[in-house]
């Protein structure tokens, strides 16, 4: 089977949707001529013309303003927002339009719309374009949240996304886009449902749910740890909204033993939620208290030195499984 990139992931799912339906459209910043931020838009622009591949100025919420209108007129906008940092500017676009339309309108319009953004540190980015703010969005009723660790689930998980009739918050971690390691992605059509985790690895001793660029490092961390006798299960929600809880439950039921290891910043996290939820419907199965591998709750520092002491690495994933045993 071929293996191919994340970016490439992107631009084949864009490639296919916008092939499948004509009422798929991109609109955001460089997504014509430049063909996206790192290129994983490719030639789309010349492909499908100015009409359906939309440059568009600087301002998140003209952006998503006109994505929102498209939607609910019936066209499936995909809203390339660039930096999840920024979509502040569009909050009230997020949080009281096209999260509570559908809602207000007793069902009787549909929002497909999806907007994407890049999150993440590691990139030298500074405080203003290195955030990971998935818990804050997982907050807000109505909006689904992806988080893809690899090519093949991007690719998945974006095409199931374009097809959702509901707003969708898909986030693409800037390491992974920059220098994630391909995976193998099949020549046909397959699609990833939300709100089905996945076992990257099995194993006996300490589940840890992991996301994003993440997964990667737990996947490293598991390795070092085998050679000591200490066996990983590793899980990818892929989804957070939905989030598929069973598949957690019934892992530390085997395991005893549960450390979320996410980028975010710590307070009001993912990881807190999943944290609550084993404390509140699995807190039988544990043998060791929930440990939580995240972010300090400061702003992402740019200094080199600094930022790599921040971000949360393998080091400080073992440190807390060891501390469990």
């Amino acid at each position: 089977m071929r293996e191919i990139n994340f970016r490439q992931a992107i631009g084949e799912a864009l490639d296919e949707e916008m092939a499948r339906d004509p009422t798929v459209f991109i609109l955001g910043e460089d997504v014509g001529k430049m063909g996206g931020l790192m290129g994983e838009i490719g030639g789309l622009y010349l492909k499908y013309g100015i009409d359906r591949v939309r440059d568009t100025p600087l301002s998140e919420a003209a952006i998503l303003g006109a994505a929102i209108g498209s939607a609910i007129t019936g066209l499936r906008p995909i809203a390339r927002m660039r930096f999840a940092d920024f979509l502040g500017v569009a909050w009230d676009e997020i949080m009281n339009q096209m999260t509570k339309m559908r809602y207000m309108f007793g069902g009787k319009i549909k929002m497909p719309l999806v907007m994407d953004a890049l999150s993440g540190a590691g990139r030298r980015t500074a405080a203003q374009h290195s955030q990971s703010i998935e818990g804050m969005m997982m907050s807000i009723p109505g909006l689904k949240i992806v988080l893809p660790s690899n090519a093949y689930d991007v690719k998945g998980l974006l095409k199931t996304a374009i097809r959702d009739d509901n707003p969708v918050m898909f986030f693409e971690h800037k390491r992974i886009m920059w220098a994630g390691p391909k995976s193998e992605v099949p020549d046909e059509e397959y699609l990833i449902p939300f709100g089905q985790a996945a076992i990257k690895r099995e194993g006996s001793d300490v589940t840890v749910v992991a996301t994003a660029y993440m997964v990667t490092l737990a996947l490293n961390a598991a390795e070092k740890l085998q050679e000591k006798g200490i066996s990983l299960e590793i899980i990818d929600p892929r989804t957070i909204v939905p989030f598929d809880k069973e598949t957690v439950l019934n892992s530390v039921k085997k395991t005893g033993r549960l450390v979320v290891f996410t980028e975010e910043c710590q307070t009001g996290s993912f990881a807190a939620q999943v944290a609550a939820i084993v404390a509140d419907e699995g807190f039988d199965y544990l043998d060791a208290p929930i440990k939580r591998v995240n972010a300090p709750d400061t702003p992402v520092p740019y200094g080199i030195i600094l930022e790599d002491f921040w971000i949360p690495n393998e080091d400080k994933l073992i440190k807390a499984i060891n501390e469990l045993m």
